[in-house]
């Protein structure tokens, strides 16, 4: 075999990768080509399969701290099989070979051998139609596979130099999927499972993870749905900077997040990062290192798709009519509103009105008196001054911890259920009662609540007054309670519906 020099890949699976594949639309094809393969599957990692009459093994050298795969090629044989590469072949696999005698194996023989050692071999062939780019100085390809009769799209970026590699597929936003070889896309291809999608929402005040499970008719089904208080934003206030303390919380939770993902067969991940990286100086260094910590990429959105993936995730979720909509998410950081139609967006944007701010601000997270309950709504109020004047909408939908926790309580859900949660009603009274019921307990009092999580317990007051002000502001006397939020909006997004 003529000399090879391993090289650092990254590829991907999927229907469509969105800026990839402008970036290559973008250019001339250095080559096309089609090609019939036969693909050997195994639980082992390597890559062993049959081309144009030759059998070709790459074994994974090396995985790097970004998530690239080294990937050596170790064989390029024709047929007859000698007996060495014979042995070759099973120690790739996995497999124990079986007595040998033959001093050359044909395919066909090769074949029923690994069947016959019971090692859970798979054959399978492919059919690829392969366009071959340059991309970042690194070649890249985007095919179309069809493997036993099934097709899946895959995209490629390789090269001998891995930050180059890297930086390329940070460049068109691959990094936001799992880097996955052939024999494992193949596999989960091939798997009687559905796909299933993982996304991660990077708060102020939480980190939110989701994994959704598409079936063929395009359904969405949870399969993970959960929040880890980090409180990224604390302090942030004070120097506009995200402190050593809360980045390691963060970074810590993202990193049991990846892991969840791995074990329930995750084929990609999206992640993004709202108000509290938007107003931080040092964003860049977070993200990077999140990115050294995880492998993830955070994509840090402005507060406008923020609440165009919250309205799409109540269009989707739950019956709103054809009338006048309003949709607001508050988290910890900031307040997303959008404004719409039935199904169509006329407006949205963000303010900086978020639960840690004020908390910190009016030391909310304590019992305070009427008068400084008083001052917070004030400050509040002021803040939300881009929705006064507006004509009351025909339905107001809230999402966001606050909101959540606040209809939790109202239900007096000891163990929280987004079921009966969704599409739950308030009303003025309700939020009313709550305030006061906070206003005159510490954090450490308000635990003892029935339905409010305990991490939640310093920044529920603040909470509440934002959706009680944004309630008086837009002349509605109840709202309707979502539990889907951004990360759903975003799993639909950028997993399709």
């Amino acid at each position: 075999m003529a000399t090879i020099i391993p090289r650092w890949e990254w590829r991907v699976f999927g229907d469509g990768f969105g800026a990839a594949e402008a970036a290559l639309a973008a250019q001339t094809p250095r080559t096309v080509e089609e090609s019939d393969e036969l693909y050997l599957l195994s639980a082992a990692a390597a890559n062993v399969k049959v081309r144009a009459d030759l059998l070709d093994i790459k074994l994974l050298r090396e995985v790097d701290a970004d998530g690239l795969e080294r990937w050596e090629p170790v064989m390029k044989q024709g047929f007859p099989l000698p007996a060495a590469a014979v042995s070759t072949v099973f120690d790739a696999l996995g497999v124990d070979p079986p007595p040998h005698t033959r001093a050359a194996d044909t395919l066909e023989q090769l074949l029923a051998e690994l069947v016959a050692s019971g090692g859970g071999v798979r054959a399978v062939t492919v059919h690829k139609r392969r366009v071959r780019y340059t991309l970042g100085g690194c070649a890249a390809e985007a095919a179309d596979v069809v493997a036993d009769g099934r097709g899946v799209r895959t995209i490629a970026i390789e090269s001998e130099d891995a930050s180059a590699v890297i930086a390329a597929v940070r460049g068109v936003g691959l990094d936001a999927s799992v880097n996955t070889s052939y024999p494992r896309g193949l596999a989960a291809l091939l798997a009687d499972g559905p796909a299933r999608f993982a996304v991660i929402d990077v708060g102020t005040n939480s980190v939110k993870f989701h994994i959704g499970e598409r079936d063929a008719g395009g359904r969405w089904r949870t399969i993970v749905d959960r929040a880890e208080m980090t409180r990224l934003g604390e302090n942030l206030d004070v120097n506009n900077r995200i402190s050593t303390e809360p980045l390691e919380r963060t970074v810590t939770a993202i990193a049991g997040m990846v892991e969840e993902a791995g074990r329930h067969g995750v084929r990609a991940t999206a992640a993004v990062g709202t108000a509290g990286l938007r107003a931080a100086r040092n964003r860049d260094d977070v993200v990077a290192a999140i990115r050294a910590r995880t492998g993830v990429t955070v994509e840090v959105i402005p507060g406008e798709e923020e609440g165009r993936l919250a309205y799409l995730a109540v269009q989707a979720e739950l019956g709103v009519g054809d009338g006048s909509l309003v949709v607001f998410d508050t988290g910890g950081g900031s307040s997303q509103f959008t404004f719409g139609q039935g199904p169509h967006v006329d407006e949205r944007f963000s303010v900086p009105v978020g639960a840690v701010l004020y908390t910190e601000r009016f030391g909310l997270a304590g019992a305070v008196g009427p008068e400084v309950l008083g001052d917070a709504l004030a400050a509040i109020s002021a803040d939300l001054s881009p929705i006064d004047g507006r004509p009351p909408p025909d339905a107001l939908v809230a999402m966001g911890g606050a909101v959540t926790n606040l209809t939790a309580v109202k239900l007096e859900l000891a163990t929280y259920d987004p079921d009966k949660v969704q599409g739950a009603v308030l009303d003025r009274a309700e939020i009313d009662r709550q305030i006061e019921r906070y206003r005159v307990r510490d954090a450490d009092a308000r635990r003892a609540t029935v339905g409010l999580q305990p991490q939640r317990a310093d920044v529920i007051l603040a909470g509440a007054c934002i959706v009680r002000t944004v309630m008086d502001k837009l002349g509605q006397e109840t709202l309707t309670v979502s539990d889907r939020g951004l990360r759903h909006g975003l799993l639909i997004d950028r997993f399709g519906t």
